[in-house]
């Protein structure tokens, strides 16, 4: 059982390479999005990024810096075989899961212009903004001292591999492909 995390910029690809591990290598997904839309939804707050942003930085504040991305691997572990959690953005989410062993963090980017060009693309109701809300969103979200809070900068460091995403589905998959034949050769 392989149980693969993935944290990224905004927009860099993370879907992509879910997408990719899902229907090509059989894993089972699990996200911290899918996973704050419901509290969000039983809140009957508003579904966008900023409530996604309160809703998990609470949660983590009541239960942990790890809370959410554990809820996750509890129920990835309970499901058996290989899975994928989507997506990780605090250190403490990092450090409690690769405590457990078995656990890959994957890490994605890409330039900055071509992520939001994806996520105008993609259309999601938390994705409707301009370039300057994109920029100031992900500025937010990349440093903290705050360990309850989103630190993106540093769990991309943390990772145990980097995918760059300027290039293409097909070289991602190449390096995909490449990532998991040295995981299986662990």
């Amino acid at each position: 059982m392989r149980i693969i995390g993935i944290t990224g910029t905004l927009g860099a690809g993370k879907g992509t390479i879910v997408d990719y591990l899902v229907k090509n290598q059989g894993f089972k997904h699990f996200s911290v999005r899918g996973y704050l839309t419901k509290v969000i939804n039983e809140r009957n707050l508003p579904l966008n990024r900023d409530s996604m942003v309160a809703v998990a930085n609470e949660l983590r504040e009541l239960n942990g810096p790890s809370f959410i991305a554990e809820e996750l691997y509890r129920e990835a572990m309970a499901s058996g075989g290989d899975c994928i959690i989507e997506s990780i953005r605090t250190v403490g989410e990092v450090t409690a899961l690769q405590a457990k062993g078995g656990f890959y963090l994957f890490a994605v980017d890409a330039d900055p212009k071509m992520r939001y060009s994806r996520i105008v693309e993609r259309a999601s109701e938390t994705d409707k903004i301009s370039f300057d809300e994109f920029v100031a969103n992900e500025a937010r979200e990349m440093t903290t001292t705050d360990p309850n809070k989103q630190n993106l900068s540093e769990c991309m460091r943390m990772a145990d591999y980097r995918f760059s995403n300027d290039q293409g589905f097909e070289e991602l998959y190449r390096q995909i492909d490449t990532v998991l034949t040295q995981i299986n050769n662990k």
